[in-house]
């Protein structure tokens, strides 16, 4: 669902030691593990949802305990029965009727698993995709970019063939093409952020356009303050100022609306395991706080950037 964020200040810092919320105990699937985690969804309460990827499953961490998480969908085996998983890209809380909808990446479909006890199987919303990320919006139309195609496509739900609303030129660089559209955003005025991958950039993509603009980054792979260097996860606040996961250059940049370069907001101290550092951060999302929540993928974590 669209984050509906209180305003970020303009000059707000983090707290630059993350706190591990989730995982954090090597790459495995028990309930206290994760193994190499993808996009991560933060609830109203500060319940964390995170595609556990390798493990091929949803897992869910109530506020306040790090210690074991639960398992909400797949984590059966990776195959492509409605029961299972294989290889989730991305997950979110469709909060009007409690459901998860998730990016079942490797089975090519997007799937909806209701959050009641007991469900043991999900539904199929959107099949013979390529899907890599998910947002709704206000209204719950569904936004999925496909890595093969390079395009994003909004859905009502139960619909499946959705509208084009950004890329579809194929594979390319101007600025009607994306390439390797991973992770989205859509704000209220329906205007669609894409982390355009291996462009090496952030898309804006305003709401019945032909192309984008370039919001972040655009200059080619590097570690710069106007360069990315395969974005993933992303966000915008009440401002417009946009976060993005910057994930070989392993931290957090925060780009205020119009700016040519943008700011470290967490990590940028090289890889590693640190608790101010990240290793291959990914997914991004925010409490309604303002907290920082990244799921830093190599080091098989979810960490917490508190806002001072």
């Amino acid at each position: 669902m669209l984050s509906l964020l209180g305003n970020i200040p303009a000059n707000a810092t983090w707290v630059q030691n993350g706190v591990t919320i989730a995982g954090g105990n090597g790459g495995g699937n028990d309930t206290n593990q994760l193994s190499n985690p993808f996009g991560l969804f933060v609830d109203d309460d500060q319940t964390v949802v995170v595609a556990d990827h390798e493990n091929h499953r949803i897992m869910q961490w109530k506020n306040g305990n790090t210690t074991n998480g639960q398992v909400v969908a797949g984590g059966k085996c990776q195959e492509n029965g409605l029961c299972q998983l294989n290889c989730p890209t991305d997950v979110l809380i469709d909060q009007a009727i409690n459901s998860f909808i998730i990016c079942d990446r490797a089975n090519q479909r997007v799937v909806q698993w209701y959050r009641h006890s007991g469900t043991t199987q999900g539904e199929i919303l959107i099949d013979n995709i390529d899907c890599w990320g998910l947002v709704m919006d206000e209204r719950r139309y569904l936004y999925v970019s496909d890595y093969v195609k390079h395009e994003v496509r909004r859905y009502q739900l139960g619909e499946r063939n959705g509208t084009l609303v950004a890329g579809g030129n194929g594979e390319g660089d101007e600025l009607n093409q994306l390439k390797f559209p991973a992770y989205l955003f859509v704000d209220r005025q329906q205007n669609v952020y894409v982390s355009d991958n291996e462009n090496h950039r952030v898309m804006k993509w305003n709401k019945g356009a032909k192309e984008g603009i370039v919001v972040a980054g655009g200059q080619g792979y590097g570690n710069a303050l106007t360069q990315l260097s395969n974005p993933n996860g992303l966000f915008v606040d009440t401002l417009s100022t946009l976060y993005v996961a910057d994930t070989f250059n392993h931290r957090v940049m925060r780009l205020t609306q119009g700016a040519k370069q943008g700011t470290v907001a967490v990590g940028g101290n090289g890889d590693g395991a640190g608790a101010n550092q990240l290793n291959v951060p990914i997914g991004l999302s925010v409490d309604r706080h303002g907290n920082l929540y990244v799921a830093d993928h190599w080091n098989n974590r979810i960490q917490r950037f508190s806002i001072e």
